[in-house]
């Protein structure tokens, strides 16, 4: 009988050992999960930011300016244009004023 209260002890010991030690994974993991959604939140906030940062960068007016300013780009009119004709002939061109 001894014996057997010794062996049941053990597996209680055994047994309660085991549960503290699967709170402990489960708290751990719980605050990784909290961790992990808080920066994917952070990410989905950046991600909204950016894309609205995006799309008021690419406005016709602001890429227009750019075009005119950094790039020195102009409008293309008659007088810069160049006519290419579909013969053997070389492509007539426009004179420059």
């Amino acid at each position: 009988m001894a014996r057997l209260n010794l062996v049941l002890l053990l597996a209680v010991l055994a047994s309660a050992l085991y549960l503290v030690r699967v709170q402990y994974d489960s708290r751990r993991l719980y605050v990784e999960i909290e961790r992990a959604q808080a920066e994917a939140r952070k990410h989905d906030t950046d991600r909204e930011r950016l894309t609205a940062d995006k799309r008021g960068q690419a406005t016709p007016l602001r890429v227009e300016r750019l075009a005119k300013e950094q790039l020195q780009m102009r409008p293309a009119g008659p007088g810069i244009t160049q006519y290419v004709s579909q013969g053997a002939g070389a492509p007539v061109q426009e004179p420059r004023p």
